[in-house]
């Protein structure tokens, strides 16, 4: 480009500005900038990507050892061939012009809400699709691994794998108790598969992909971080759950959530959405407690946990206080049942229990998780908070029934008319007819004890471990807490045939 000498300063002005619009569009990477004259030609500017994580490699191998899991139920499908009629229409005059009325009539709904009258005269029992999760191989000869609630229900059982191959599976085992279940998939070759990875060293941040069949797409993957560790959800009594980001949905469930070695660190069983969709809020079992039920299932198809028979509640701060504990650890035992082992080893209600074979409890949750872990037999040294000290019992663990089974309790006694107040604590209460403890008959609205959700109805039936028969038991064992320098008495009560303790301040008193 050539310039005049010394040219106007309207002119210089314009050049200037062609030339800047040539070196910018040079640096941006145009080809060639019109200036009025010949373009001028400038290279493309081209930067190297940096280097992030990619989850190919991982995804890459471990894929063929994810599953869909489709499932079927035998349901019983009807026919109406007008030979009789639905129960809501009671019995009928043996009419058959007016039976005839009803057959032909469809404007009702029935109970359950359907539209037209219940049919139910030739039944057939026909396999029905009722669900789809997703599944894992965890051995070369096709045993998998999935949730209980995908399969519960099923009788029959397809895995499609991951290049659409579909083989029969049958069902091995299940523990509703943590939601596992495992199959078994027979085939004349190898199958890819899967190890559980040492959950005990994931951390919250590690980057995560969880591979499934969401909405029935199969071979899905996302990724994202683990968000937390040790959540409970209020899914059972054994909840560890790992929290992790990656989107999870329906289709999900039974599926594995991997570390970047293509190791398993958990597993897909639930989510937290408002709206029925992920929000990036899933929760997986953690490896740790899957390879032992799994081993157990492939074992004998059942999973036998040790059994303490005790009810249990968390130690708060302010019933510590009452005991004299240092800390709000341990589990609490609100009743000891009757058939039960820690009954036959002196465990008692107001015991509170901090460690099992030296190993510490930090709550209910966590005895639950270390009892389970044993076998029915096993000898274990339960150590426990009693009446100000520590002291330590042998019990030999049953097995866990299938169903909890309740604390027995005699029936709640109806309440005299007399009643006395135990006005430090907001409470009017009276003798209970058989003499053992205080029925609460009215609690002050602006009480601690209403505060802590004692009612009309409960029953008193002890005070810092000592049983009480009147208000004059509960007016001495808030002295002694007074001398002893505690802030609190705890007191135990009785509702609807079970027992729990609740922690009451005295500083008024």
């Amino acid at each position: 480009m050539n310039i005049a000498p010394n040219p106007n300063p309207r002119t210089r002005k314009r050049l200037l500005a062609a030339a800047a619009s040539v070196a910018i569009a040079g640096a941006i990477g145009f080809g060639a900038v019109a200036t009025g004259t010949a373009p001028v030609l400038a290279e493309a500017v081209r930067v190297e990507a940096p280097q992030v994580p990619s989850f190919a490699d991982v995804v890459e191998r471990v894929s063929p050892a994810v599953v869909s899991v489709r499932v079927k139920a035998n349901i019983e499908t009807t026919a109406d061939d007008g030979s009789d009629l639905p129960d809501a229409f009671g019995n009928l005059p043996d009419d058959p012009q007016l039976r005839r009325f009803f057959r032909e009539f469809r404007g009702f709904g029935d109970q359950d809400g359907r539209d037209g009258m219940r049919r139910f005269e030739r039944r057939d029992r026909q396999p029905r699709p009722v669900a789809q999760g997703s599944g894992f191989f965890i051995s070369e000869d096709g045993y998998l691994v999935t949730n209980n609630h995908v399969v519960g229900d099923g009788s029959s059982f397809t895995v499609v794998m991951h290049d659409g191959k579909e083989l029969d599976a049958k069902l091995v085992g299940t523990d509703p108790r943590t939601d596992l279940a495992v199959l078994k998939v027979e085939g004349d070759g190898k199958f890819t598969y899967v190890d559980f990875a040492d959950d005990s060293k994931v951390r919250v941040g590690d980057w995560v992909v969880a591979v499934g069949n969401p909405f029935g797409l199969g071979g899905t993957v996302t990724a994202g971080i683990v968000s937390a560790r040790g959540r409970d959800i209020g899914a059972g009594p054994y909840d560890d759950f790992i929290q992790i980001d990656a989107s999870v949905n329906r289709g999900n469930s039974g599926g594995p959530t991997f570390n970047l070695n293509g190791q398993v660190v958990g597993i897909n069983t639930a989510i937290f959405s408002p709206s029925g969709g992920s929000v990036g809020i899933a929760f997986d079992i953690p490896a740790s407690t899957a390879k032992q039920v799994v081993q157990d299932l492939m074992k004998d198809g059942t999973v036998q946990r040790g059994w303490l028979g005790v009810e249990i509640q968390p130690v708060t701060s302010e019933i510590a206080e009452s005991l004299g504990l240092k800390s709000d650890k341990g589990a609490l035992v609100s009743s000891a049942q009757e058939d039960g082992p820690g009954k036959k080893a002196g465990i008692t209600a107001g015991d509170v229990i901090t460690q099992v074979d030296g190993k510490d409890v930090a709550s209910p949750k966590e005895l639950a998780r270390l009892i389970g872990a044993y076998q029915p037999g096993k000898p274990v040294d339960v150590t426990l908070w009693r009446d100000g000290r520590s002291e330590t019992v042998k019990v030999d663990l049953g097995t866990l029934p299938s169903s909890d089974k309740q604390a027995s309790a005699d029936q709640q006694p109806s309440a005299p008319a007399k009643a006395d107040t135990l006005a430090d604590l907001g409470l009017t209460v009276t003798r209970s007819d058989d003499g053992k403890g205080l029925v609460v008959t009215d609690v002050d609205p602006d009480s601690d004890a209403a505060d802590r959700g004692i009612q009309p109805g409960d029953v008193i039936t002890s005070v810092n471990s000592t049983e009480v028969d009147g208000t004059d038991d509960v007016a001495k064992a808030m002295a002694d807490a007074v001398k002893s320098g505690r802030k609190a008495v705890l007191m135990q009560i009785t509702r609807d045939d079970s027992n729990r303790f609740v922690a009451l301040p005295v500083a008024k008193g």
